[in-house]
């Protein structure tokens, strides 16, 4: 299972929110470079980078740009983004900037016809974000939330053709307190594609937690705060998952 680190980017610097709220966010620095280098170093073999401006305001691309391909340029790793990826124009936008996945959520939750363009022209290259509140689809920055339920539009999604999943349960998201083991079982009995688990790892525990999970699909997991507070160490983290 690999180690994902997390970079979540609002006005330039690298942030945290506390279950996707944007009046409970810390700011780690406002040189995220700096971060992407050293969890590149650190042992990362992968980063998420998600745009919160872009994700909540639904603009036509992600609004950390300069410090995207920044990120970008200096890493030798690949990168996988999300937020403000609204269409097949913006995507290839972003793979030619030297992106290795983009994230397609509230999009592709939202809009049929945008998800299935994407998976269609850009395959492998597309990743469904499924956000779950209460167990229902949420979405723009999760600001909003769906009629559909989490496992339903998963179903519905590979159906189409998707490749591979994030999954997050927003309530756990930054709070620290493990992850939603029970939902992320049911979200890998319902799909047969890689899935990459998010939300809620506090501890090496919580990563040992995951590797009991009865499923070959689970291929990632994602973790931010974590990191940043210092309750995981990058290399330890990895070296659990193994």
């Amino acid at each position: 299972m690999q180690v994902i680190p997390a970079i979540d980017l609002k006005g330039g610097k690298c942030v945290r929110l506390t279950q996707g709220q944007f009046n409970q966010m810390e700011i780690y620095t406002e040189d995220p470079v700096k971060y992407a280098l050293r969890w590149q170093q650190e042992g990362a073999t992968r980063l998420h980078i998600v745009d919160l401006d872009g994700a909540k305001a639904g603009m036509p691309q992600p609004a950390n740009l300069d410090v995207i391909r920044q990120i970008v340029r200096r890493v030798q790793i690949p990168v996988q983004l999300g937020g403000g990826i609204r269409n097949e124009v913006v995507a290839d936008r972003m793979l030619r900037l030297g992106v290795d996945r983009v994230i397609l959520g509230t999009s592709a939750a939202q809009n049929d016809q945008i998800a299935q363009g994407a998976i269609d022209q850009f395959g492998e290259k597309v990743v469904i974000g499924i956000d779950a509140k209460d167990g229902f689809v949420a979405v723009s920055g999760w600001q909003e939330r769906l009629d559909e339920s989490a496992v339903g539009f998963a179903r519905r999604i590979v159906g189409m053709g998707a490749r591979r999943i994030i999954f997050t349960d927003i309530a756990r998201d930054g709070m620290l307190g493990g992850v939603n083991t029970a939902a992320l079982q049911e979200m890998l009995n319902v799909v047969p594609v890689p899935v990459i688990a998010s939300g809620g790892v506090g501890r090496l525990e919580d990563i040992q937690a995951l590797k009991t999970i009865t499923s070959p699909n689970l291929e990632a997991v994602i973790v931010g705060k974590a990191l940043y507070a210092g309750t995981i160490n990058l290399p330890a983290a990895i070296a659990a998952a193994a």
